[in-house]
């Protein structure tokens, strides 16, 4: 790879999958999330050597303008992180600056993460020392700079989604404080074991889902349902899904997934719920939120690929494979 081709590479940003830890992470569960390459985006100046639909690409300007104007009520309040470079940002959304982005928005895949992920490689003045290998200590100071960047879009913001897009590797939250780099084995697959997406087909919206939740923490049996059922079970998941332990892993998905079912139902999307509880009462695959849910995207498991591709595609829905054995 040419040092040209690898420059251009470290200026794409992936999407990014919570596999695990929606919701609960509120709660101070465990969470595991992933990048993942398929959807990404990268910074670009309109009508500079690019062949682009211009209508997005004048869209994402005026919101880039926007966002400056946010940013900037943050620098006059001290909150922007140090070291960013907002003149030169201003300079550029001017000159025609667009972020050039294959990732849907409201499905659940961190778009405006790796919009900031984007910006904050471009203007931020320490992104040089910061990589996958960084120490536990400087990724929790990454991501409350991330999540005072990215508050624009979401009211509040865990700073969680930009980080997996800006370091592009796997992250362990083993609690809201301790954030580490983490690879997941890939041993003992079978060659029809995979990880999918399911397309509902309609944009979610995060911020009331997200509310709703809160409130209905505010409530004692449902919080205590959380504390001691579901956060368990969604640990369990990321412990054996870590480790390797299969045989471990796939009962407490499907007990996680029936959770979901029954009290998370406001999340799942109508035209998924048939499907979801096929998948329970037959096991040949397991779904589960992606994210905040209500729309977008919808993640499943299969030891089965092949099969359950062909049953949801027939019904007319896209399927994106996450993580698929390679056949030899």
């Amino acid at each position: 790879m040419s040092s040209n081709e690898a420059q251009n590479r470290s200026n794409v940003f992936y999407s990014k999958i919570m596999l695990f830890g929606e919701y609960s992470i509120i709660l101070g569960s465990m969470g595991l999330t992933i990048p993942y390459a398929h959807f990404n985006g990268e910074l670009g100046f309109i009508n500079k050597n690019r062949y682009t639909d211009l209508d997005f690409a004048h869209r994402s300007n005026r919101q880039l303008m926007d966002y400056f104007q946010y940013l900037e009520d943050l620098n006059r309040q001290n909150k922007l992180p140090k070291g960013f470079n907002l003149t030169q940002m201003g300079k550029d959304i001017e000159d025609g600056l667009y972020f050039e982005s294959t990732i849907p928005e409201g499905y659940g895949l961190g778009s405006s993460g790796a919009l900031v992920a984007s910006l904050y490689h471009r203007y931020g003045d320490n992104h040089k020392q910061l990589n996958a290998g960084t120490e536990s200590s400087q990724i929790g100071w990454l991501k409350q700079e991330m999540a005072v960047l990215e508050s624009f879009f979401h009211g509040t913001s865990s700073g969680i989604d930009p980080l997996i897009c800006y370091l592009k590797n796997p992250l362990l939250l083993k609690d809201q404080n301790t954030i580490t780099p983490i690879g997941i084995p890939r041993y003992d697959v079978q060659p029809e074991d995979a990880i999918f997406l399911v397309n509902s087909g309609k944009q979610g919206k995060t911020a009331p889902l997200v509310q709703q939740f809160i409130k209905d923490c505010e409530n004692h049996d449902f919080h205590s349902r959380m504390t001691d059922e579901y956060i368990p079970i969604n640990n369990q998941c990321i412990n054996t899904i870590t480790t390797g332990n299969l045989e471990g892993f796939f009962p407490a998905l499907n007990e996680l997934s029936l959770f979901q079912s029954i009290h998370f139902q406001r999340m799942i999307p109508a035209n998924l719920e048939a499907d979801w509880q096929y998948g329970l009462s037959t096991g040949e695959y397991i779904l589960k939120l992606c994210g905040s849910g209500g729309g977008g995207f919808i993640l499943g498991f299969t030891r089965h690929y092949s099969e359950v591709k062909k049953r949801f595609t027939d019904k007319g829905l896209e399927v994106f494979p996450v993580y698929q054995t390679v056949k030899t």
